[in-house]
């Protein structure tokens, strides 16, 4: 009796439309937990009518998922594809799951320009878990199948068939559920950022897929009739150092009625803190440019502001000197025509370290600009989340235990706030530094602005980091510390009076201020220059060294 081995075969190759199928059903499904536990939270999924709506929603996610895959079925191109949807399905669950997050063009913009050492405090064992059930998975299974091979012809056909269907189900699905849907989606803003993984395809084809118009055209140039008073002799002419904070909560500072004393270095110091200041968006990406760009955040635009001129340009056309230190990933292109310098390559410095050998980075800037007047911008890592444990030493850990997992949600709220305190007890202690270092300027009329870029949340209502759409953002991702430091020449010579803007710490100030507040603290005449936006203007008194002060 002749005995046979096992033959192993293969299994026997599989129409791409079925892989199409499986894979938009798994992505609709598995992939979307975040946006069924919402669902589920908001009470949405109760009774015979949630789930006919559950029903329906799914449908619709699955039939987009699948025209948009059908696209993209050709022999060369669809396992890459899908592999790539099943990743990006995979990695947006995990972090709108983990953070509370919700993924829009605005926050792809900051993915897009997050560097190496930012993007290595997210990776973490949990993220490597979701990447590997919800895509490694189903990625392993697709790779196993062959697909059957299809003429172009047919496969053309077929393509456009498989659209057409997927387009003509979704249109019925949301017909059928059209009442439900509308009343959640006009109720619930948030949920339309939760439709994994659309929202991320969306927001990289709004961010790099996307031609721009104004790509090829020249920079647009920004207050070129820009003024200032005529040069001083070098040890009398104005320094003004502008501190571009990262991740700051204004609650979180002692100086604004904190319970916990974080900045008690700044409170020993003669500083203004405004407590109503509010930002131009929720991301470093965002803000940053808004800031700079004087358009305010009604008006800004992210394109546009790429090809204008902004603060910095308008500070040399008047014939001072710039210089722009980052202790970040980037000045998001607002110090591209100005002198910078990143003060840490290797990556998570404190930010005291902007302070090594800032008088020689000064000698080496044009001397007729410096005579006229000096710009410095220190760009923080301040809070940058969600490793806040690494942005204090040891000199301001004050607040213990603090959180020091790569996932906030491994720790207790408690430990989340105590390392975000430390944080702002670090850039306390820089601040001051910078103040100090300012001090020793001798004679010259000397100055600081501190100001953060966006907000932060540490867990309320289960949100953690930034970057939520603006209009549905909470307070704490928008509302920031503004404190203001002058040497009594600078008061002097400015006519800036600090009691006057004590009286004022409670009044709403905006980032819009910020781009004609620097003009007017620096004397810079030019037609851009809004005085109603200066928020230091109604304590400049009147005929007090008027030639430092725009008009």
């Amino acid at each position: 009796m002749t005995r046979h081995l096992p033959v192993l075969t293969r299994s026997a190759p599989i129409s791409p439309l079925w892989v199409l199928a499986a894979c938009s059903l798994w992505m609709a499904g598995p992939g979307n937990w975040v946006l069924w536990r919402k669902l589920a939270q908001l009470g949405l999924l109760q009774g015979l009518g949630g789930a006919a709506f559950a029903v329906a929603l799914g449908v619709m996610l699955a039939a987009a998922l699948a025209a948009l895959m059908a696209l993209l079925a050709w022999r060369l191109t669809l396992k890459p594809a899908a592999t790539l949807l099943l990743v990006a399905t995979a990695a947006g669950s995990h972090f709108m799951g983990s953070y509370g997050v919700v993924i829009d063009p605005g926050m792809m913009r900051n993915v897009i320009e997050t560097d190496l050492h930012e993007a290595r405090a997210l990776v973490d064992v949990r993220l490597l878990l979701a990447l590997g059930l919800l895509a490694g998975l189903p990625a392993w299974w697709l790779w196993r199948q062959p697909i059957a091979p299809r003429r172009f012809g047919r496969a053309l056909w077929q393509n456009a068939a498989t659209v057409g269907a997927a387009l003509l189900v979704l249109v019925a699905a949301g017909l059928a559920s059209f009442q439900p849907l509308a009343s959640s989606m006009r109720n619930h803003k948030d949920l339309r950022y939760l439709f994994n993984p659309l929202n991320s395809v969306y927001a990289v084809a709004r961010e790099v897929g996307l031609p721009r118009a104004n790509a090829a055209t020249p920079i647009e140039p920004l207050g070129a009739d820009a003024q200032v008073a005529s040069a001083a002799p070098a040890s009398r002419a104005p320094i003004l150092v502008l501190v571009l904070g990262e991740t700051g909560r204004s609650g979180n500072f002692g100086l604004n009625g904190y319970a916990r004393d974080t900045t008690p270095e700044l409170a020993r110091e003669s500083v203004v803190s405004f407590r109503n200041a509010w930002a131009c968006g929720t991301s470093t990406a965002v803000s940053v440019p808004c800031m700079f760009s004087g358009l305010g955040r009604e008006q800004f635009k992210p394109d546009a502001a790429q090809r204008a001129e902004g603060l910095l340009d308008v500070l040399q056309h008047a014939g001072l000197a710039v210089l722009w230190l980052d202790n970040q990933s980037g000045c998001k292109g607002v110090c591209d025509r100005v002198p910078h310098a990143a003060t840490c390559p290797q990556g998570d410095c404190l930010d005291d370290v902007m302070l090594a050998g800032l008088d020689e980075r000064l000698a080496a800037l044009d001397p007729a600009r410096r005579a006229r007047g000096t710009v410095i911008v220190m760009h923080q890592i301040g809070s940058h989340g969600p490793a806040y444990h690494l942005r204090s030493g040891p000199a301001q850990k004050r607040f213990m235990p603090e959180c020091t997992a790569a996932s906030l949600t491994a720790c207790s709220r408690e430990a989340i706030v105590n390392a975000y305190d430390n944080s702002i007890a670090a850039t306390d202690h820089a601040l001051a530094l910078t103040i100090g270092w300012l001090k020793a300027r001798g004679d010259a009329p000397t100055a600081m602005v501190y100001v953060a870029d966006h907000g932060e949340s540490l867990g309320e209502n289960n949100l953690f980091l930034h970057g939520m759409p603006y209009a549905i953002a909470p307070e704490v991702q928008k509302r920031v510390p503004w404190v203001t430091w002058m040497s009594p020449a600078w008061q002097r010579e400015s006519g800036v009076d600090l009691a006057c803007l004590a009286s004022r710490r409670d009044e709403a100030v905006t980032h819009d201020s910020y781009f004609h507040s620097v003009l007017g603290l620096m004397g810079v005449h030019t037609r851009v220059y809004q005085r109603t936006l200066d928020a230091y203007a109604p304590c400049r008194a009147e005929g007090v060294a008027s030639a430092r002060a725009p008009g």
